[in-house]
């Protein structure tokens, strides 16, 4: 069994959590500049099985896209060209940068590291994926 990957889209940079080879644990993977996300993955499908990759998909309350919405669908077609074979899978990541200030301020993390935009990327990622995960069961 391979392991599933999240992708917390941005701009500048993008958050991706992955979870364990059983598929039980989620954990923050890496954050990296969005530019380079493409070989990132490419490099990281070459050394780990990878059975699923699910990305977050941004939306307002009311359903409709947000202004990040775009940016997302035009990487999922990036995404698709370069690893036809790859299942990609949207979430609903609404609400998930609050929760990950929230999960990283109950876990006692400094306001210094908190302000670190990455790490709540990286979180925003975990979050995502930890989501699909418990809707699948």
């Amino acid at each position: 069994m391979g392991r599933l990957l999240a992708i917390d889209y941005g701009l500048k940079r993008t958050g991706i959590a992955v979870t364990d080879s059983l598929q039980i644990i989620a954990n923050g993977l890496d954050t990296v500049p969005t530019h380079t996300l493409l070989a990132f993955l490419q490099a990281y499908f070459a050394k780990e099985v990878v059975d699923q990759v699910v990305i977050g998909m941004p939306k307002n309350l009311d359903n409709s896209d947000t202004d990040s919405t775009a940016g997302v669908r035009f990487f999922i077609k990036s995404f698709k060209k370069k690893f036809p074979e790859m299942p990609l899978i949207e979430h609903d990541e609404r609400f998930t940068s609050k929760l990950a200030m929230q999960a990283m301020i109950a876990g006692g993390m400094s306001k210094k590291d908190r302000r670190e935009k990455g790490t709540v990327d990286r979180v925003s990622a975990t979050i995502i994926l930890q989501s699909y995960m418990e809707s699948k069961a």
